[in-house]
């Protein structure tokens, strides 16, 4: 109920302010904006209140809007209140989780829907990393900007197990050689092979420096990487650590250096997963004042 009232009381709030800052809105008919111009004076003289309204309209050139200019800015005034309070109103309905009422087995799928409501709200922005095959057996790897995804893909067949999330070209970077790298075999899913895993594919991803962007996609047979550059992160390679995630928001670094520190407000989540051969989520929280 105080959410309600709340909620209602902001409405009223938001509806005064927008009739302060265009007072058209306030006169339901021009008969009522011309009242509005209609001075004591002008009743004294005229001693119709309909007369005064015609004295107002043709003898304030200049400065009384015409009854067509006071129509087309009332409708305009409409229109962006009608704007105004849409936008108000979406943004205070919870978001629809994609991952709501899905029976999830898997703990990758289940790590991502408890992160879901944090990065479709900006509480949180994650950085996936998953390395495994596509679709043609080709090894790839590569970091996802998680909640840039939320934003751009429909991740219901991803939590039904329509589909599997995998680092893309259209993801944060990928660049091209043509030098075979091979990446090192998983015999086991031991957390330490895994992190010996993430420390190569780190090293290759922060050798391989070009433009801007904001993650890495690699495929390893093919030798090919690229970058994209996304809303949350802007990519660091040349600094002496190495690859490196800077936060458009609070400007704070994240390292996802397996075998450095994730960063202040970060932590790294190594997960075992049966979809995929390597998984690891970086969480970056953002504070709010």
């Amino acid at each position: 109920m105080a959410a309600c009232r709340n909620t209602a009381r902001e409405r009223m709030e938001h509806s005064a302010v927008a009739r302060v800052l265009d007072p058209i809105a306030q006169f339901q008919l021009y008969e009522d904006y011309l009242d509005s111009k209609v001075t004591p004076m002008d009743l004294f003289y005229s001693k119709s209140r309909e007369l005064a309204r015609k004295l107002v309209e043709h003898g304030r050139k200049g400065t009384v809007l015409s009854r067509e200019e006071f129509e087309e800015k009332k409708a305009a005034a409409q229109i962006a209140e009608a704007a105004k309070s849409n936008t108000f109103y979406n943004r205070n309905q919870p978001a629809t989780l994609a991952s709501a009422g899905k029976e999830l087995k898997d703990n990758f799928l289940k790590a991502l829907a408890e992160r879901e409501e944090a990065n479709r709200s900006g509480k949180m922005t994650s950085v996936i990393f998953i390395r495994d095959h596509n679709t043609v057996g080709q090894e790839v790897s590569g970091y996802i900007d998680y909640a840039h995804r939320l934003k751009t893909q429909d991740f219901e067949p991803y939590f039904s197990g329509k589909k599997r999330l995998m680092p893309g070209r259209s993801d944060l970077c990928h660049k091209e050689h043509r030098a075979a790298t091979p990446a090192p075999a998983l015999a086991s899913t031991s957390h330490l092979q895994q992190g010996r895993v993430a420390r190569f594919t780190y090293t290759v991803c922060s050798v391989l420096r070009g433009k801007k962007a904001v993650a890495d996609y690699y495929n390893w047979k093919t030798q090919v990487s690229t970058s994209n550059s996304s809303p949350n992160f802007e990519v660091i390679y040349n600094d002496p650590n190495g690859l490196l995630f800077k936060n458009t928001r609070d400007k704070k670094i994240l390292n996802v250096d397996p075998l450095s520190g994730p960063g202040e407000d970060s932590n790294r989540t190594l997960l075992q997963s049966d979809l995929y051969i390597h998984v690891v989520i970086y969480d970056h929280s953002i504070r709010t004042v």
